[in-house]
């Protein structure tokens, strides 16, 4: 018998906790942080205690309280004893922190499975975050009871790693892991067999992105093994399909800047390839250096180790990394204590804040929401500011953009919304679930399960934490 319990992603965009059971064979697809749920009851300077183990996190629901899972020394905070992991494995669809973040809680000796280049991302959040109780997910500290026991070296969990045209087994599961387009590289869906037939789960993915052909891969593929279930996201099943692409994102940010007269800034997701693709480009078609961050620097680290992402190196001729004020605010050595940075202090294309304000139409500047102070520094007057995210679907974010456009209309930044989901749109994926014809359909992230009832498909309407047999 096979059963699917969802822990997470019900009713809700991200957070997925998918627990396939194949004759006590027990696998979770992702494992992610749920922001939506999170939001209901913490904030920036609200936080979950870390002194209270997984305690917080229980008692507000944003974990599943179920035994055979947890580290050892989150649960000695509560007073309970240690438990052998009954999950045999996570598979992880990508490195977004809905999907991922959360395996931050699991005990050392669940393995995980994912994807080489989504394992380079989560290297890169490791180097440069501060280690943090909700993201530890390629290692951790342990937080014993006793502070006497604090000094242990982290503990590395056990990745393994694959890429399309790989299987793997988990007893007697068969995995293939199949490419798909998403707004961040080494994006997977999974054929998963089992003793019953294939169970299929898409991840998170698109039809309109620049690699469209990974997902034809994925529904072709998928369609060809007549699916038990498939387990499907459904961001934007409400969205009707618009004109939207990478092209168009490209286009429309070059006519913006190219017409600006002073300072371009522009804000995206880093972990984005194809977006960081489109503004390297912009940047070397018209002439200009791209001015990123020392985290920025972590990532197209790995990237550029991914030869098939075909991404310059951190030092390339056409990239500038800023060196922020920090401490005495004079950019001596001494004031970047953290390792990330201090190791990248000697690359040959480190700039000021002061130089890019003395010739500002000369660059074209990363800058994200919580770096905004770094304004003051460069002083634009009458610049663009591109914002290449998606808008505000929630009352924090809406707080946030309040305070972004304050920032903008100070520094008469004009504002420009400029984007290219990352997830399918309604049509596309009626399309895609049409098109693999499998005999049950479950979806998750989404706030809309009701609409895929409308479809001429079988579609069961999961709760959490309720067993359905597949």
């Amino acid at each position: 018998m096979v059963t699917l319990t969802c822990y997470g992603g019900v009713n809700e965009i991200g957070g997925n906790k998918l627990l396939l059971n194949d004759k006590g064979t027990k696998i979770f697809l992702d494992f992610g942080m749920g922001f939506q749920r999170r939001g209901q009851y913490f904030e920036e300077f609200l936080l979950p205690r870390s002194a209270n183990g997984i305690g917080d996190f229980l008692e507000m629901g944003l974990l599943p309280d179920i035994t055979g899972i947890y580290r050892e020394d989150l649960l000695e905070h509560l007073g309970r004893k240690p438990e052998k992991p009954d999950i045999a494995a996570v598979i992880l669809s990508h490195a977004h922190a809905d999907h991922a973040n959360y395996i931050s809680f699991l005990h050392k000796d669940i393995p995980i499975y994912c994807g080489e280049t989504c394992k380079y991302i989560l290297d890169a959040v490791e180097e440069q975050s501060q280690r943090d109780i909700e993201n530890e997910v390629i290692s951790y500290k342990k937080r014993p009871v006793y502070r006497e026991d604090y000094k242990t070296p982290p503990i590395k969990r056990r990745f393994h790693l694959f890429r399309t045209g790989d299987t793997f087994h988990i007893d007697s599961l068969e995995i293939e892991p199949i490419h798909v387009d998403h707004s961040v590289p080494g994006a997977y869906g999974f054929l998963i067999h089992t003793s019953e037939g294939t169970v299929v789960y898409t991840g998170d993915l698109r039809m309109h992105g620049l690699r469209s052909d990974m997902t034809t891969d994925f529904i072709a593929a998928a369609k060809e093994t007549k699916p038990i279930a498939l387990i499907t996201e459904g961001t934007r099943i409400n969205t009707e399909k618009k004109q939207e692409s990478e092209q168009q994102v490209y286009q429309h940010s070059k006519q913006e800047i190219s017409t600006c007269n002073d300072l371009s800034i522009v804000d995206f997701n880093f972990k984005d390839v194809d977006r960081f693709t489109t503004f390297y480009k912009i940047a070397q078609d018209l002439g200009k250096k791209l001015v990123i961050s020392f985290k920025h620097a972590c990532f197209l680290e790995r990237y550029h180790k991914d030869q098939k992402l075909k991404v310059p190196n951190s030092t390339d001729e056409h990239i500038l990394i800023l060196k922020p004020k920090r401490l005495t605010g004079t950019y001596i050595d001494e004031d970047y204590t953290e390792k990330f940075m201090r190791d990248r202090l000697n690359y040959p294309n480190i700039i000021h804040p002061e130089k890019i304000r003395k010739h500002p139409t000369d660059y074209i500047m990363v800058l994200n929401f919580w770096y905004l102070t770094a304004l003051v520094d460069l002083k634009p007057k009458n610049g663009v500011y591109i914002h290449s995210l998606s808008e505000p679907f929630n009352e924090e974010m809406e707080v946030s953009h309040e305070r972004m456009m304050n920032w903008l209309k100070h520094f008469d930044l004009r504002f420009v919304q400029s984007h290219c989901s990352g997830h399918i749109c309604g049509p596309d994926l009626r399309e895609l679930l049409c098109a693999i014809k499998s005999k049950n359909v479950y979806p998750v992230h989404t706030e809309h399960p009701e609409l895929f009832t409308k479809l001429p498909i079988q579609v069961t309407l999961v709760q959490e934490g309720k067993t359905y047999i597949l």
